[in-house]
């Protein structure tokens, strides 16, 4: 999977400001180089992803379901994906 589009990386940028709660001491440039370097390191490193997911997943998953596990996970650890049986 390549690197998203400055367009796309942009949009990021400006849904993260939009949905930021929390005080920020970093500038807008600050930011796009934060989102830069994060896709740039999915893309660097989605080969040890893959590697790192046992094998009856990773070779019946799709890319997407694999991105799609990777952004759930994540959102998880910071609260910000909530499931039915949480109640």
């Amino acid at each position: 999977m390549a690197v998203l589009p400055a367009l796309d990386r942009d949009r990021i940028k400006r849904y993260f400001m939009r949905r930021n709660t929390d005080p920020c001491g970093f500038t807008k440039a600050a930011l796009q180089a934060a989102v830069d370097a994060t896709d740039d390191w999915i893309d660097q490193n989605a080969a040890a992803f893959n590697a790192a997911l046992p094998v009856a997943f990773r070779t019946t998953a799709t890319t997407q379901q694999k991105a799609l596990l990777l952004c759930w996970v994540a959102q998880r650890r910071v609260g910000l994906l909530h499931v039915e049986e949480d109640g």
